[in-house]
């Protein structure tokens, strides 16, 4: 343990921050740009939509592939070629001239970004003692979400002045930052494992998929999060169709949502040590349910209403914000051996659980009606897995 806490002050916080809020970053700043990209590339709306279920997607595949390598390898090293790979993508989208072309760049773009977010909790985790693992885990995401909150603004402000491709040439700036940062102030928190991969990679996948507790927390943890991208996809048509809002109100909206999960990241800060983690995760997602559930009562009795979407929402992403660090802290901590592999795991399921719940939302003729059938039912499923995982555990 003493070599872990010599490394400690030099694994910067902001720069594992930085490195994670990348890859969901570019996900949501490219939101309110996606009519000025269609109209710009001669593309249909239901096209364009494809390059945020496309981002979602190579989210989740690519996180099983950067723990296991991170186990292997080391962390630094496979976080650089992340961070390579991300910037690279970022000009391709920037450069694109037809949307098959932008879907690709933005599929890579999610592969190398999502190094930063299974690695940079990672690196906490290693460089943490158990016990404070969740709150500086907290503080991370305390961090990291304030990009996806000020993203929708950011966003709608360059694609109106600069232009679409602007945000990728932003996004490229910023990945090729981290990554010096990264060459030149992180260490190495984990020596390479010597010997072949494959059986020990194999061997942690069957022990974590074998663990009742670790797919409680990994189920539970997607559906009471990521389940959020089902309202965030659907949210510019249900202000605009259903609530008669101008078109341009929506990422204004999208950035007070957000910021929602910024505000239950800094309460988890402050509560850890004072509620038990367990007590605190399961608190947390029982407010998103309510919230959920009042808003599907709201759109059944046809009694939507601006204050009631966004207050709802908001709501439910204060506990989104809460459980985040819980969770993941709960599920990389089943198996200390295999902490990179829980952590990719964790991440594609996550991610999987949020791609599943946008193409449910898209379902059906009314926006809010699906999105809000959506959530409530993620959050009962979050509910029933955290409590099995908790009895396992």
């Amino acid at each position: 343990m003493s070599s872990l806490t010599q490394t400690r002050p030099h694994a910067p916080l902001w720069l594992l921050a930085l490195a994670t809020f990348s890859g969901t970053l570019a996900m949501h700043i490219f939101v309110p740009a996606l009519p000025h990209a269609a109209e710009s590339l001669h593309a249909s709306t239901g096209a364009m939509q494809m390059a945020i279920s496309l981002y979602i997607f190579g989210l989740a595949i690519g996180q099983p592939v950067y723990g296991p390598l991170a186990d292997r390898f080391g962390r630094k090293p496979v976080l650089l070629a992340g961070l390579v790979l991300y910037t690279a993508a970022g000009l391709a989208a920037a450069l694109a001239q037809d949307v098959p072309t932008l879907l690709a760049a933005r599929l890579l773009q999610a592969m190398g970004g999502c190094a930063g977010l299974v690695l940079g909790r990672t690196i906490v985790r290693d460089t943490s003692e158990p016990q404070d693992a969740t709150r500086r885990l907290a503080l991370m995401n305390l961090m990291v979400t304030v990009g996806p909150s000020l993203a929708p603004l950011a966003g709608s402000a360059l694609a109106s002045t600069l232009g679409w491709r602007a945000i990728f040439l932003a996004l490229s700036a910023m990945g090729a930052v981290t990554m010096f940062f990264t060459w030149q102030r992180l260490p190495e928190t984990r020596a390479p494992v010597v010997g072949a991969p494959g059986p020990t990679l194999a061997r942690n996948y069957r022990q974590l998929l074998g663990s009742p507790a670790f797919l409680g927390f990994a189920v539970g943890g997607g559906c009471a999060t990521t389940s959020m991208y089902a309202f965030i996809a659907s949210a510019p048509f249900i202000f605009a169709n259903e609530l008669h809002r101008p078109a341009h109100e929506a990422g204004f909206y999208l950035a007070l949502l957000v910021s929602g999960v910024w505000l239950g990241s800094m309460l988890t800060s402050r509560l850890i040590g004072r509620v038990p983690v367990e007590r605190l995760l399961v608190r947390a997602n029982a407010m998103g349910v309510l919230a959920a559930f009042v808003l599907l009562g709201a759109v059944l009795a046809g009694q939507l209403s601006l204050v009631l979407t966004v207050g709802c929402m908001f709501i439910f992403t204060v506990g989104v914000g809460m459980a985040a660090p819980a969770a993941l802290a709960q599920a990389i901590s089943v198996n200390p051996q295999a902490i990179g592999s829980a952590s990719g795991l964790y991440g594609f399921t996550q991610m999987a659980v949020g791609a599943l719940c946008t193409a449910l939302a898209g379902l059906g003729h009314g926006s809010a009606l699906a999105a809000a059938v959506v959530l409530a039912g993620a959050g009962v499923v979050a509910q029933a897995s955290f409590w099995m995982a908790l009895r396992r555990g």
